[in-house]
């Protein structure tokens, strides 16, 4: 320190000490501890607000002692665990730990929202505050959003987006609750991060699970794949995470009786997914998060150009082609699905952003001629579009290409006066509410891992469906229109009716007039 004597002159002087006690020495050593510290640390000086019982001493429970040796021991580990069981309090006070006592240190906290980035660093704030001094490092700077001490380290809570983080030199990343950030957010900030990673950084990312399409799904994954080429069991993922898990029967205060009472407040699905971590959507899908759970698609049979083939046709089958067209642009894709009408089974998709409209319908017509000459035998084939706004031009292209030219049938909504198919916000709805029966009661077989991953970002949108901010619902549409087509199909094909029909459609016939004599 300097400072100035009686003639205005810099010199130094001494900084104040303070003195402490052999025990106070041997208990701070014992937290530096670079193996054990973390450990001795949270059980002796980490304090927290209880909402019942105030300020209390952390105790971690068995479960925990392995999140924070988890969190400790590998430069990358991911964290799946039940609401409320601890794992952002653990985490604070582990980020803590390593703040005061890995200097020159940069540690970033991302949360899904604002208020649980605050959340944590109140967490932090409150333990940092109650540490005694003997323990604790100075502080330089003490703001909401971050903490810098005098070692040179320093913790900052940020909002996750798509830039947080980048053009930091982070030593350890915390994620929290990532399973809850936008998808499309997610994926931009994991590729964003990842290089500074890559240069010694850790990163500890805790979440109960949502959907298994998202980034944490993915990270969650490779960190369960612990099998080298060989079979042999690895201590890692094949992405280098450490994978750890909990279960709510594990915590102490919990038993079956208590189970039982949340599955009454909160749903089956919600238990499942908030308490046995399963990866069960948190929105309101169009298909029940539990029947796509266990939805599982198929690689393609085959491949024509980009058509995929997930079954090869048969003759003496009816099949049906739906186009949801787009312009082509790079911007929304157009998709074509085809359906096999006597077996309710999805044979064959495409799906494209770049392809013209004109090249569209040459795609169709090709999926109309690989039928045909596949089964090489005469087939009912059905193919229509959607005609609304860019419809129309998808029309004027069927008519420059020849309808002659298509093999097969050019079908449309009944009594409409125009060809293809006209999609209103009732007709949606419609479609939607067939489509949820058909797929739920198990009478009808999607093979696309693509359309599964799309159905899993499908929810309401005010009183309709449509796609996350972000994702592509194309599609779903073209099976929806696929599904419309099969409804107008029944009036002509009879034997469409047990595919179909389901108790919402059943008719009362009336009762059978009795002559009386």
């Amino acid at each position: 320190m300097t400072a100035r004597n009686e003639d205005g002159v810099l010199v130094k002087t001494p900084y104040k000490t303070q003195e402490f006690t052999e025990l106070q020495l041997q208990e701070f050593v014992k937290c530096a501890d670079p193996d054990t510290g973390p450990e001795y640390f949270l059980r002796n000086f980490f304090f927290i607000q209880h909402p019942v019982q105030g300020k209390i001493q952390y105790n971690p429970w068995e479960f925990q002692e392995r999140l924070i040796k988890t969190y400790h021991n590998y430069r990358f580990s991911i964290s799946m665990m039940p609401r409320q069981t601890g794992k952002s309090t653990s985490a604070a006070g582990y980020l803590l730990w390593f703040a005061m006592f890995k200097p020159d240190s940069t540690i970033l906290v991302a949360a899904h929202k604002y208020a649980g980035a605050q959340e944590i660093m109140q967490r932090v704030r409150y333990s940092y505050e109650a540490c005694p001094d003997h323990i604790r490092a100075g502080a330089t700077s003490y703001n909401k959003g971050s903490i810098e001490f005098d070692n040179g380290s320093r913790i900052v809570a940020q909002t996750t987006t798509e830039n947080t983080g980048r053009g930091m030199s982070i030593t350890l990343l915390y994620c929290d609750e990532f399973a809850f950030v936008r998808p499309t957010i997610a994926k931009e900030f994991w590729t964003s991060i990842s290089p500074t990673l890559s240069t010694g950084g850790g990163a500890i990312i805790t979440s109960t699970p949502n959907s298994d399409e998202d980034q944490f799904a993915f990270i969650w994954k490779g960190a369960n794949k612990t099998e080298d080429e060989y079979g042999n069991t690895k201590e890692l993922g094949v992405n280098g995470f450490k994978a750890y898990r909990a279960y709510w029967k594990e915590h102490p205060d919990r038993d079956e009786p208590w189970a039982e009472e949340q599955r009454n407040i909160l749903g089956i699905e919600r238990f499942r997914r908030e308490m046995d971590c399963e990866f069960i959507i948190n929105d309101e899908t169009l298909i029940a998060p539990t029947k796509l759970l266990d939805m599982e698609g198929i690689e393609p049979l085959y491949q024509t150009g980009q058509v995929r083939w997930y079954k090869k046709p048969q003759k003496d089958r009816i099949y049906v082609i739906g186009l949801d067209p787009s312009l082509g642009t790079g911007g929304d894709p157009c998709a074509i699905q085809v359906w096999e009408a006597n077996t309710n089974t999805q044979i064959a998709e495409w799906k494209h952003n770049r392809t013209t409209i004109p090249a569209q319908i040459r795609i169709l017509a090709d999926i109309c001629k690989h039928i045909n000459e596949t089964v090489q035998h005469p087939s009912s084939i059905y193919y229509s579009v959607e005609n609304n706004t860019i419809g129309e031009a998808s029309l004027i292209s069927i008519q420059d290409y020849g309808e002659q030219n298509i093999e097969g049938y050019f079908l449309s909504d009944i009594g409409k006066g125009r060809k293809g198919f006209n999609t209103t916000h009732k007709v949606k709805l419609s479609a939607c509410a067939k489509f949820k029966n058909l797929v739920e009661q198990n009478r009808l077989t999607i093979s696309s891992i693509s359309l599964i991953s799309e159905l899993k970002n499908f929810v309401a949108h005010g009183t309709s469906y449509a796609a996350k901010p972000g994702e592509t619902d194309d599609l779903v549409m073209a099976m929806l229109l696929v599904v419309r087509m099969m409804k107008v199909l029944q009036s002509y094909h009879g034997e469409l009716d047990g595919q179909m029909t389901d108790h919402e459609d059943q008719r009362i016939e009336p009762m059978p007039f009795v002559a009386m004599f």
